[in-house]
């Protein structure tokens, strides 16, 4: 029995020196993010749940989202249907699982595209300056002068319903926050004494932006990015509700309380609450963990929390 001992300490010490250092890494900024912001990390569980549901919603689902039972039309809750159905009988919590799965495709794919293009732009405008810099803001102040759901319905209205046509609308309304937010902070990296360093050694400009300066863009871009996907959720949601977002039969959270007024001006409670607390928990979750990563990432906030 002693003989094995030392044998498995060995195992066991070689196992955890095996296990890669981006994992532990990883693991290490969780747990320092749960312990600094306990409420954000709360909510980042929440995210990652309504995610893991819209990834698993075929298996979630305990109905065909689209398929009617005419018996069961526009009927409360009850233990067969748990959400109840609407007015032409459908399971409306296999429907606000699988509209988790449009909803979220929908602000991922926006944000993803939206905000990754407005930093990229903001750094080039930032970094080169001059006339680039003025056309460029002048367009950006031209974007933001819509109101975001006016900007992205007019969009989606003219290029036409669609998947792809709502995440490029949403998508659109993200740029000018993205480009404004790095765009303020390349033009305090550029007078950094290290690019100046850098600018002296002979670095061309794409070297000073992609390699001195980008990386600490990503930070705020991250910020960005988590902050957006409540907002995107939002928009998609009212797109949905005006009948200019995802075409029916496809479920989102929207089309669902959109369907809720075809049976009159006084819709039945449980077609509106389930699809409501869908878009609040999700946008609130999304919101919170944006927060939390933010405090964790500000330098400033940093030092503050530590005292």
């Amino acid at each position: 029995m002693t003989a094995v001992e030392p044998d498995l300490d060995l195992t066991i010490t070689a196992t955890a020196a095996s296990q890669p250092r981006g994992l532990r890494r990883v693991l290490r900024g969780l747990r320092l993010f749960a312990r600094r912001s306990p409420l954000s990390a709360f909510w980042g569980c929440i995210a990652a749940l309504i995610v893991l549901m819209a990834a698993a919603a075929p298996v979630l689902a305990p109905y065909n989202p689209l398929k009617s039972d005419f018996r069961a039309m526009t009927k409360p809750p009850t233990e067969r249907h748990v959400f109840g159905t609407d007015q032409i009988g459908r399971d409306v919590l296999s429907r606000v699982v699988y509209g988790s799965r449009a909803s979220l495709t929908v602000a991922f794919g926006a944000v993803l595209f939206g905000t990754t293009l407005g930093a990229l732009w903001g750094l080039a405008s930032g970094f080169l300056g001059g006339r680039f810099d003025l056309i460029s803001q002048r367009i950006i102040e031209f974007l933001q002068s819509f109101p975001d759901l006016i900007l992205a319905m007019a969009i989606a209205m003219g290029l036409g319903a669609g998947f792809g046509t709502v995440i490029v609308a949403i998508a659109v309304t993200r740029i000018p926050f993205g480009g404004r937010v790095i765009r303020a902070i390349v033009l305090s990296l550029k007078e950094m004494s290290y690019v100046e360093a850098a600018r002296g050694l002979g670095a061309s400009k794409l070297r000073l932006m992609l390699r001195h300066i980008l990386p600490q863009c990503i930070a705020p871009y991250l910020i960005l990015a988590t902050t957006h996907l409540g907002v995107a959720i939002v928009i998609e949601a009212a797109l949905g509700f005006l009948g200019v977002g995802i075409p029916p039969p496809t479920p989102t959270w929207g089309n669902m309380l959109a369907d809720s007024l075809n049976g009159g001006l006084v819709p039945p409670w449980w077609l509106v609450l389930f699809p409501g607390a869908a878009i609040t928990l999700t946008v609130l979750a999304f919101n919170l963990l944006g927060d939390g990563i933010r405090d964790m990432l500000d330098p400033r906030l940093r030092g503050a929390v530590s005292r």
